[in-house]
């Protein structure tokens, strides 16, 4: 199965408009630079914003100084308007120096889209974690394939109507067309590596749940994190299960990675996210993020206080409407309360039974009667 569409606005669980302020946090900056130009953030590190087709319209890429040349981390979708704006930097570059690597973060679309084409364009290398890169390349290969029996069978499970499953058969294999065709090799990057990018070191820190194997990079001497999707101010990452691996417990990973986080990095850094705005206040925004996952699976175990399906438990976890209408929206949603059930299943809290036409149904555990005496 796909994984949800790239760059969608999150399925908020604390209730929160995405734009509401986050307490907390502060934001440096006054806005984010405009088209084509690039603001520097921290000496040698620079903010680039580029447009994406989606309802979220935006990713933040980095530009680092890297002594002979540029790095970049993440590098947007492959559309045309992206290409364009892209060229626009170019022309507008006060600095004359090349581009020498291209870090991505993680394998969705609006991150590593126009990888392929920035390397071939200047002869350099992509960066980026192993499982990222399979993954990626094995998505990548169901471009223009029919909708395979175990992700149908996936969708049937979670309670989807007729209607949105063909829906869903339309619309499978689309998760290439905003990737331009990937490098056949790449440069390996480890969790703890340490990197030498320019005149400064920067860690690798992995973390998971969003996407198999997501890397962000940390540098001590700058107090920067670049934080790509594992940590954003104002909005959650999604966490979902696909059919690929539906008794997978992400949200496990997810809550891992953020107390890691958390351990690492101290909370004085000047956090880099991909979507939203620059800030500062790390420890206060994953503590926000933690609080609100603990928030909607004490909702979820109230809710299967009575057997639900995993469409019945939408209301439950997020702050929006989930119609059949929007198949897109159906599927992150579809795919993130997979996991929150799944979570409490590793736990377990809850219980599953498929019925005769194969949809899953799940309750909490009941509690064993106090014996006497």
């Amino acid at each position: 199965m796909q994984a949800p569409p790239p760059a969608t606005p999150t399925l908020t669980m604390d209730g929160q408009p995405d734009a509401a302020p986050r307490p907390g946090l502060v934001y440096p900056f006054e806005g984010p630079p405009a088209r084509g130009h690039a603001m520097e953030v921290a000496p040698g590190v620079y903010w680039i914003r580029m447009p994406l087709p989606y309802a979220l319209d935006h990713i933040n890429l980095w530009a680092l100084d890297d002594g002979e040349g540029w790095a970049v981390v993440d590098t947007g979708a492959r559309t045309d308007d992206t290409v364009a704006a892209w060229r626009e930097l170019f022309a507008r570059a006060p600095d004359p120096r090349p581009m020498t690597r291209v870090f991505v973060t993680h394998m969705h679309p609006d991150h590593i889209g126009l990888a392929g084409w920035l390397t071939r364009k200047f002869g350099v290398r992509l960066w980026m974690t192993r499982l990222e890169y399979l993954s990626c390349r094995a998505m990548v290969s169901d471009c223009g394939r029919e909708a395979p029996d175990d992700a149908i069978a996936f969708c049937r499970r979670a309670g989807w109507s007729g209607a949105a499953i063909e829906g869903y058969r339309a619309r499978f294999g689309n998760f290439g067309k905003h990737i331009h065709a990937l490098p056949d090799s790449f440069r390996r990057l480890r969790d703890g590596e340490e990197l030498r990018i320019g005149a400064h070191s920067w860690r690798v820190i992995v973390g998971s749940g969003h996407s198999p194997e997501h890397a962000c990079l940390y540098c001590p001497a700058l107090k920067v994190l670049i934080s790509g999707d594992q940590i954003l101010p104002r909005i959650s990452s999604n966490v979902s299960v696909h059919p690929t691996e539906p008794d997978a417990d992400p949200m496990a990973e997810w809550l891992a990675s953020l107390a890691r986080i958390r351990r690492e990095v101290p909370d004085d850094v000047l956090v880099l996210p991909a979507h939203n705005e620059c800030f500062r206040g790390l420890h206060a925004r994953i503590a926000a993020l933690e609080r609100g996952q603990h928030a909607a699976l004490r909702r979820l175990r109230r809710t299967l206080a009575e057997p639900r399906r995993v469409v019945d438990v939408f209301g439950a976890l997020f702050a929006r409407p989930i119609g059949d209408g929007d198949s897109g929206l159906l599927g992150m949603a579809t795919g993130e309360a997979q996991a929150c059930l799944n979570h409490l299943m590793h736990l377990g809290e809850t219980t599953r039974t498929l019925d005769g036409e194969g949809v899953a149904w799940y309750r909490m555990v009941a509690a064993e009667p106090a014996r006497e005496g």
